[in-house]
């Protein structure tokens, strides 16, 4: 392959970036639209009791389990116990929701749960939230499929479950997020900065932040008269222009033809696919995901010209979208809220801190970050906003912490 497929001018990435924002804003609107903008009904709090909880965090197919610790100045998030769930969450025949409760049961038995009430729950796939703090999942992504649990409470039933199952459990209340939500919610203790977004570029890819809620014309009128409202975007389902062939075979072989359409262009779960799909009778490693590519890029010595050319093009693509798609998200930003100039982005997910230098000294190549902050830049200045100052911040077990806030946290109802 000569000539770049995956190769996108500014004048391409700005319309995607326009796109979004059109897309944003139907879903703020109404219901069920493309970008579904999922308000999560609850009101981050600032000053924390002096209370640990327990989080569960259900992101791809790893789950941990772990306690945060409030009672100090500063919330420390214990070891706690991590196991890969794919044998659950992936099986053929298709387990159910008690298999998969059965497990998370396991591990909270190991942990130490004396006097803990609250459970923070960060759940990572499509769920409406409702005004108790829970949330329906909506359906499944990532290649899983378990049984009973779609148009279902996530929270609660597993609650109950682990109340009758684990040892001296007493829970009493659960909070169910977004990851994407719960970095957001960790990054606005630095409350500097005019605009907070949470942003995840891992094994799937996401974006959330504080919308003024009456400018959400589909809420009912009681929640409109609160201030601001976080709203869960699923981005990872925005269909943007000049997507490939390549891609369309993607989506057709995968499980959810037509969906997450982004998300299968730029996240870990589907980068390694590209490749695949380009050299298919080549022989490469086994599931080849976004961290076999990056140490192509790494080690281009050991590996053939054609791959580290087009490991290159598909990681620098799959960065420039996210610059794109932060760019349309801004620009919603800028129609409700008057002379921001200052963005904190909390960004999550080991695709978007890969190629760091300073850890890598054996990277040959430039950054996921830095990709997309240098784009990102370029795209502002395009659209007149050179004057607005972006931070990107990766906090440390954000996805941790942002939930035990929501577990400590009001509700709306």
């Amino acid at each position: 392959m000569e000539n770049n497929i995956f190769e996108l001018t500014t004048e391409q990435l700005k319309t995607i970036a326009l796109t979004l924002q059109e897309k944003i804003n139907e879903g703020l609107r109404e219901d069920e639209k493309e970008i579904r903008c999922l308000p999560t009904y609850i009101l981050p709090k600032e000053n924390m009791n002096k209370e640990k909880v327990l989080v569960l965090d259900l992101g791809g197919t790893n789950f941990r389990a772990t306690v945060v610790d409030f009672t100090g100045k500063e919330p420390v998030v214990h070891d706690g116990i991590k196991k890969n769930l794919e044998y659950v969450m992936k099986s053929p025949e298709g387990k159910d929701k008690e298999a998969l409760y059965e497990e998370i049961a396991k591990l909270v038995e190991s942990l130490n749960i004396e006097g803990i009430t609250s459970i923070g729950y960060c759940f990572s796939y499509p769920c409406e939230s409702t005004s108790d703090g829970d949330a329906k999942l909506l359906f499944w992504t990532k290649g899983v499929t378990i049984k009973g649990m779609v148009n279902q409470l996530a929270g609660k039933t597993l609650m109950d479950y682990l109340n009758k199952r684990v040892k001296n459990a007493k829970f009493t209340n659960i909070k169910v997020i977004n990851d994407t939500v719960a970095s957001l919610f960790a990054g606005l203790t630095d409350n500097k900065s005019q605009v907070h977004i949470g942003l995840i570029v891992g094994t799937g890819t996401n974006m959330a932040l504080l919308f003024p809620s009456n400018q959400i014309n589909k809420l009912n009128e009681e929640y409109k008269q609160k201030d601001l409202l976080p709203v869960n975007l699923e981005s990872g389902n925005f269909y943007p222009p000049y997507l490939t062939v390549i891609d369309d075979k993607i989506d057709k072989y995968s499980d959810n033809p037509g969906g997450q359409r982004f998300e299968k262009a730029i996240s870990g779960m589907y980068l390694g696919r590209l490749l695949e799909f380009i050299f298919s009778t080549d022989e490469l490693e086994k599931n080849f995901d976004a961290e076999k590519l990056t140490r192509i890029m790494s080690y281009p010595d050991m590996y053939k010209y054609k791959y580290v050319k087009i490991s290159h093009q598909v990681y620098e693509r799959s960065a420039k979208l996210v610059a794109a798609s932060l760019a349309g998200l801004i620009l919603t930003v800028m129609e409700f809220i008057e002379k921001v100039t200052d963005v904190r982005i909390i960004a999550e997910g080991s695709l978007f801190w890969s190629g760091d230098q300073k850890e890598k000294k054996n990277v040959k190549f430039t950054s996921y970050k830095d990709l997309v902050m240098e784009e990102l830049y370029t795209l502002l200045n395009e659209f007149d906003l050179g004057n607005v100052k972006i931070h990107i911040e990766e906090t440390s077990h954000a996805n941790l912490i942002g939930s035990a806030i929501a577990a400590l946290s009001k509700t709306y109802k």
